[in-house]
């Protein structure tokens, strides 16, 4: 089984960077499109970002040209580089395994696995 363990959250200004890490254990990582989701307060879990195995990337409308997925299948890693932020980012965000039949799934029931979060502030 692998487990997932998300890193980078903090508080920054509007206008300001982040860089969250999702790092897996677990040999298998390198077979399944990852993504990233975010929550915030009152609000569901909604789709940010996801990688597929060989690298074709998905983004959700509101953060294309802001925000960058990447991963390392030797490091067992995927990163999201965030610029630009807007107050409206701010959430728990989440890291998870595609296990569904689409690797395109942007349907958080297609994952899992998935981290503990971490938290993003964006201050205006």
């Amino acid at each position: 089984q692998v487990r997932l363990v998300e890193s980078g959250g903090g508080s920054v200004q509007a206008g300001g960077s982040l860089r969250l890490s999702c790092e897996a254990s677990g040999r298998t990582f390198s077979n399944y499109a990852v993504g990233w989701f975010r929550q915030a307060p009152g609000k569901e879990r909604e789709f940010v970002s996801a990688i597929r195995r060989r690298g074709e990337t998905y983004y959700e409308d509101s953060v294309k040209g802001r925000f960058t997925i990447t991963r390392d299948n030797a490091k067992n890693t995927v990163c999201l580089q965030m610029n630009s932020l807007k107050p409206e980012d701010t959430a728990v965000y989440y890291c998870a395994l595609n296990l569904g039949l689409f690797g395109s799934s942007r349907d958080p029931t297609d994952f899992g696995s998935w981290g503990q979060g971490t938290q993003v502030t964006v201050s205006s």
